[in-house]
């Protein structure tokens, strides 16, 4: 069986919505879940993109994407590339589908002279841990997500 993977088109975003929602299944987060459609559809191809991704097809069909979307570092003064999602569905973990897209992605990081390649995993997420540490990441004992939405995002908006 042939695995292809590719750029995604606008043909993928309700597959790619799909596996998306199962990540935020396995992640027992879907009570966040709120995208659709039409949201993933204009964050990836509208007339800003705010991401893009790359997809692996098995068969004809979609069962792994990677999202990610450029930041920059002020202390390199160089551009990076953050890895929103990477996700291959559980029965296809293994096979070589998640490796390929990291690769992908971290060869467009390398193309693009980014100074990083970066992402977030759940701490308890060990065999993710495991799999990013096999590839040659580290993961940053010393850091933390800040995130701040809803309410408090509006509150902290309102004082400007």
């Amino acid at each position: 069986m042939t695995d292809i993977i590719r750029e995604a088109t606008p043909l993928d975003v309700s597959g790619m919505l799909g596996l998306m929602h199962e990540l935020a299944e396995y992640e027992k987060l879907t009570h966040l879940f709120e995208a659709t459609e039409e949201a993933l559809a204009e964050a990836l191809f509208g007339q800003h993109p705010a991401a893009e991704a790359i997809v692996a097809e098995r068969a004809g069909k979609i069962v792994g994407y990677a999202l990610y979307f450029q930041n920059f570092s002020t202390f390199l003064g160089r551009r990076g590339l953050y890895l929103e999602d990477l996700y291959v569905q559980p029965a296809l973990r293994g096979s070589g589908l998640g490796t390929a897209l990291l690769r992908r992605v971290a060869a467009l990081a390398v193309a693009r002279k980014c100074g990083r390649f970066e992402w977030s995993v759940l701490d308890w997420n060990q065999s993710a841990i495991d799999f990013y540490t096999k590839m040659g990441a580290t993961v940053m004992p010393d850091w933390r997500i800040v995130r701040v939405t809803d309410d408090a995002l509006t509150k902290l908006a309102a004082a400007a």
